[in-house]
């Protein structure tokens, strides 16, 4: 007859049943398949619908040029929208110049768009063909009264031009009525009074925009700033 074992010693381990065995996987396995349904009933049901388009930032752009641009599918959901894309469509309107598309949930796309605004003007086939401050030919219609006419549309020297109107202090710039560029390293400006000043290229911009104040200031109907170290007034 086989021995009694006698008492268990307290130190031994108890032996693991079923429901000893740990609870953490099906604990994870649920909480993914949580996950799953809900990620798949948020991408593919109209939980999140895009139900309202908010521009913000349009003025010359009509919002319903940039809605079209956007091309948001009724019903789709936020999370299947390519806001790089939409963002992509509305930047190509030729009086935009960037545009960002941004999901606000639950269900609001929301367009900001920065406008390009004219600082100088060409005449051209149908009129005054408008630049902006990348030196953008963007639109083709009237004139602004502030803007300045440019005499050369060549892309170079249109480029050029726009380095030396955005180089003048604020106060000078809305003076001048006319940039004459007759090459990149020979560009004048006529101002509203008729004086004219001799600005030559386009380099050395900050240190002949900070003397031309001063020379200005002086009689005189040509200022000579191409030179910076050497200005003349006659």
């Amino acid at each position: 007859m086989p021995a009694w074992p006698g008492p268990r010693s307290a130190r031994e381990p108890r032996p693991r049943g079923r429901r000893g065995l740990p609870r953490l996987p099906v604990r994870l396995g649920l909480g993914v398949a949580v996950l799953v349904t809900a990620v798949a009933i948020a991408y593919f049901t109209p939980v999140f619908a895009v139900r309202t388009v908010r521009v913000d930032g349009a003025a010359a752009v009509p919002e319903d040029q940039v809605r079209a641009e956007l091309g948001v599918p009724e019903g789709r959901s936020m999370l299947r929208i390519d806001t790089t894309a939409m963002a992509a469509r509305v930047a190509s309107i030729p009086k935009i110049s960037t545009a960002r598309v941004q999901r606000v949930f639950p269900g609001t796309v929301r367009v900001t768009v920065r406008e390009r605004t004219p600082v100088l003007w060409f005449a051209g086939p149908g009129g005054a063909h408008l630049v902006d401050a990348e030196a953008v030919e963007y639109a083709v219609e009237p004139a602004p009264p502030a803007a300045p006419e440019l005499t050369a549309a060549a892309p170079a020297l249109r480029q050029a031009a726009v380095t030396v109107l955005t180089a003048l202090p604020p106060a000078l710039a809305a003076e001048v009525a006319k940039l004459e560029a007759r090459s990149a390293s020979d560009i004048a400006l006529t101002l509203r009074d008729g004086r004219t000043v001799l600005w030559g290229g386009a380099d050395d911009a900050a240190r002949k925009a900070a003397v031309v104040g001063p020379l200005l200031t002086r009689d005189g109907t040509i200022f000579d700033v191409s030179s910076p170290n050497l200005v003349t007034v006659r």
